[in-house]
């Protein structure tokens, strides 16, 4: 029986004769295993990462998208009213509005003219319009406008006019419109605000008896 040859370890030696002897270390490697997350936990983490980027462009639209100024009457005014009977029946009046027109967009806002019109009894009887202007994000400007009508006659409806005049209270409707533009980048986008009045006035004591606005 052969028996196996003898297998010596060893240590070779320095050149060196005056230099230490080498330490041999040994070193075991073990392979990397990547850490596995649990299918309910990375689906929640994608689930939470998604509402938070429709959260984040949710609010986006909402600051950008553009809304209607809001307009509101202020100060009404009436300055004179004469019912006239010499040769037609006709009516003079004159009234004096302050409108605040609010942008609530975080943009500015450019519009071109605000229309105030008044008719009686659905009668367009006047109109007047007033200059353009800008108003900047978040912010009001106020604007003033005067409505003059001098000698409209009424024809249709003058039996409806002297019952008014006697029973000491005249019916109008006055439409104030204002009409703009957005402007975000390159983009124009239009915008459009009205707002309706009633008003009754008393021609005897020349003062407002009641007023009702409402937007539309």
């Amino acid at each position: 029986m052969t028996s196996k040859p003898e297998t010596t370890i060893y240590t070779p030696l320095p050149s060196d004769p005056n230099s230490p002897p080498t330490t041999v270390h040994t070193y075991v490697l073990l392979p990397f295993y990547p850490h596995t997350r649990h299918p309910l936990l990375r689906h929640l983490r994608r689930s939470i990462l998604s509402l938070s980027l429709l959260l984040l462009l949710s609010l986006t639209i909402f600051l950008l998208f553009p809304s209607d100024p809001q307009l509101k009457l202020v100060r009404l005014r009436l300055n004179h009213i004469k019912v006239n009977s010499d040769h037609h029946l006709s009516l003079d009046l004159s009234l004096s509005l302050t409108l605040k027109v609010r942008n609530p967009d975080f943009f500015s806002v450019k519009y071109d003219a605000l229309d105030v019109s008044i008719a009686y009894r659905g009668k367009k009887l006047g109109f007047v319009d007033s200059d353009g202007g800008r108003i900047k994000a978040r912010g009001s400007s106020y604007v003033n406008a005067t409505l003059l009508v001098d000698g409209f006659e009424v024809l249709h409806d003058f039996f409806y006019l002297i019952e008014d005049v006697a029973a000491g209270k005249v019916p109008f409707d006055t439409v104030s419109t204002i009409k703009g533009e957005f402007g975000l980048f390159f983009l124009k986008i239009p915008i459009r605000a009205k707002m309706s009045c009633e008003i009754d006035v008393n021609p005897k004591d020349q003062t407002i008896v009641h007023q009702n606005c409402y937007p539309q």
